[in-house]
Parts: structure tokens; C-alpha cells; sequence
């Protein structure tokens, strides 16, 4: 039995909504395998600035810093979209919490589920068998890096990619360590013959490599990764790569597993973490009770095993999903023309059904 803390950052847009589930999923499984789960509910982005003026309030951090885990919404407003001089931006918060917690590594699974095969618009025998995972360093880059600024009267501006080798080895490490785990396969993506960073960035995985003599590593330019990872996802085991490259890949990989509303993602350092689907804020369709919370909830498989050890229950957590998939149930980004019209489903109700099945499965 075990006693976890864990902070709720419902943040902005469908946010509130699909963490609501998430929730309800770990007090399950807590109640269900003999856990005491506590939650604690914070403000950040768009509803924190609304509400304190900060992205990020004291408040926020200091309980996060305290917690076991951390399972977050999303973060963004249209309204600062539209308004590039803003100078407080809900992302500014997301950017702060990952620095000041040490969260140098995101891992986000690309995993398609049979059933969602006909989601994407990759021909099935191209997705089938693809099991990707990728390591996005986070607090590095160009979305770090110094100067960023602009200069003669706004006319030029200047974002800096910088890396240092200490960055590139620690998340290097993890990616190999990873792959010991898996097919032992790491591609690491750059764009060497272009920028400095990215010739510093090869150079220190080469160094990491030397450790792992049975991985094979295969060094991938950028542009090339982003073909080969639609034309052939299935060559790919363990990738690593930089933040803004990283940002761009994995959503490109949401086209692997049909859709971003099944891509959850864990955001970890050497202390706590955070776990949140990669779908953003979606205001559009905020408060009509129609996306999808399955990314959420598989982020919470990933809170319990890689932040709790709890492998039987994020077992748990995959299979009840995988359950509510096979029995035809789908929210309206993952239905396909022919699914029946009552098996698609709102938010509510898909978390329910995932809900339902955890409880089931323990009972019986």
C-alpha cells in the first residue's frame, strides 16, 4: 500500500475536462489495488493569469515541488495567438514549471492500438507493428536559449539554439538506457551539417554510445526523420532529439496513432514529474463535452509505472483502454465512417467506460 500526493493542473481549454478523468481514473486504481491517492487542484496558464496575473503562481510551484506526481491539462488561449506583443503568456508557465522542476526529459510513446488503424491516414500495413518512443530534451534549445530578442525597432529578431554537452548526455543516457529495455535500436536526430549545436549534440551521443556497445545508434538529419518516420515508423525504436525538433516529430507521430487525443507524454528529471496528453488546449471545442480524455488517462499509465514503480496498476490503466477500444467505443476524432453512431461517444462517457472496466477487472 502506498501514500501518493498528486497536483491536478487542469490549466486552459478541454484541460479541466480530461484531467477531471484522469483524476477519476487514479482514485480507481488507488481504491481498487489498496493505494491512498491525494489531489491537489492548481491554477496555471490562461486560468492562472485570469486569476493572479501569472502563468505560473508561487502557489502553483511550491505544491508542486511537494508532490509525488504531477498530472497536467494543457496550457493556451487564443487570445494570446492573436496578440504576439502580449508579454504574459499562458506557455510561459508551462516553460518555467519544466525549468524550475529539472524536467530535462519528455517521453511520449507512439503505440497504435489495432483498432485505430483506420484512423490515421497512414495505410494500415505501413502502422502495423509500430512501437516508437521517443526522448524530447525539454529544457534546452532554441526555446532556451539566450539572446532572444528583438532588435532595430522590432524589424529583426533573434532566438538562440544552444546546448551544452551536459544536456545532451544526461537525456542520451536515458534514451540508451531505454533501449537496452526494447530493440536496442537509437536513432538520434540533428541537423549537423548545418548548425554548430546540432554537430555538438552528435558528437556527445557518439560519446554516450561508447557505453551501450550492443544499441545500435543511427544518426538522422531532421528532414530526412520526418519522412522516414511516415514513409517506414516501423524502422524507428528509441528516438532522441532536441526540443524544438522534438516538438515537431512527436506531432507528426500523432498521425501514427490516428490521432493527437491518444498521445500521452511524461515530462521528467531527476525528482518529480509531470504527465499530460500532447493534444493542447483545443478551445474550440472547450465545455462541449466531446474530446478526448483517452491521452489523459494513458498518462496516468505512465504516471503510476515511471513515477510510482506500480506496473500492475498502469497495466491496468492500458488494458481497460484497450478493452473500451475493442468493444467499438470512440470519441469523434478517432470514429471511423462506419462506427455506429451510439458507440461514438462524448467525454464524459468514454471515461466512464475506461472507469467501468478498471473497476471490472479488479472485482472479478
Amino acid at each position: 500500500m502506498a501514500n501518493k500526493n498528486i497536483v491536478v493542473l487542469g490549466g486552459d481549454g478541454i484541460g479541466p475536462e480530461v484531467t477531471a478523468w484522469g483524476n477519476d481514473v487514479l482514485k480507481n486504481i488507488a481504491d481498487a489495488f489498496g493505494h491512498t491517492f491525494s489531489f491537489e487542484n492548481h491554477l496555471i496558464g490562461h486560468a492562472a493569469i485570469e486569476a493572479t496575473g501569472e502563468p505560473l503562481p508561487d502557489e502553483t510551484l511550491q505544491a508542486c515541488k511537494k508532490a509525488d506526481a504531477i498530472l497536467l491539462g494543457a496550457v493556451g488561449h487564443p487570445m494570446y495567438d492573436n496578440d504576439p506583443s502580449k508579454k504574459v503568456r499562458p506557455e510561459q508557465g508551462l516553460l518555467k514549471i519544466r525549468k524550475s522542476l529539472g524536467l530535462y526529459t519528455n517521453i511520449r510513446p507512439i503505440q497504435i492500438f489495432d483498432e485505430l488503424a483506420h484512423a490515421s491516414s497512414i495505410k494500415p500495413e505501413i502502422l502495423k507493428g509500430a512501437d516508437i518512443l521517443f526522448f524530447r530534451e525539454l529544457t534546452g534549445g532554441i526555446y532556451f536559449g539566450e539572446p532572444r530578442e528583438r532588435q532595430e525597432n522590432g524589424e529583426v529578431a533573434i532566438d538562440t539554439m544552444r546546448y551544452s554537452k551536459m544536456e545532451v548526455r544526461r537525456i542520451a543516457e536515458k534514451a540508451f538506457d531505454a533501449a537496452m529495455t526494447r530493440r536496442k535500436i537509437v536513432h538520434s536526430i540533428d541537423k549537423a551539417n548545418v548548425l554548430e549545436s546540432s554537430r555538438l549534440w552528435r558528437e556527445t551521443v557518439n560519446e554516450v554510445a561508447k557505453n551501450y556497445p550492443e544499441v545500435k545508434l543511427i544518426h538522422m538529419f531532421i528532414d530526412n526523420a520526418a519522412m522516414q518516420l511516415i514513409k517506414d515508423p516501423k524502422q524507428f525504436d528509441v528516438v532522441v532529439t532536441g526540443n524544438m525538433f522534438g516538438d515537431i516529430l512527436t506531432d507528426e507521430a500523432s498521425q501514427i496513432a490516428g490521432s493527437l487525443g491518444m498521445l500521452a507524454s511524461a515530462s521528467v528529471g531527476d525528482s518529480v514529474g509531470i504527465y499530460e496528453p500532447i493534444h493542447g488546449s483545443a478551445p474550440d471545442i472547450a465545455g462541449q463535452n466531446i474530446a478526448n480524455p483517452l491521452a489523459t488517462i494513458l498518462s496516468t499509465a505512465l504516471l503510476l509505472d515511471i513515477s510510482f514503480g506500480m506496473k500492475e496498476e498502469a497495466q491496468a490503466v492500458i488494458d481497460a483502454v484497450d478493452a473500451v477500444l475493442k468493444d467499438g467505443y470512440r470519441t469523434s476524432d478517432i470514429a471511423g465512417n462506419n462506427t455506429p453512431k451510439d458507440k461514438i461517444l462524448g467525454t464524459d462517457a468514454i471515461g466512464q467506460q475506461v472507469v467501468d472496466r478498471i473497476r471490472a477487472a479488479v472485482t472479478t
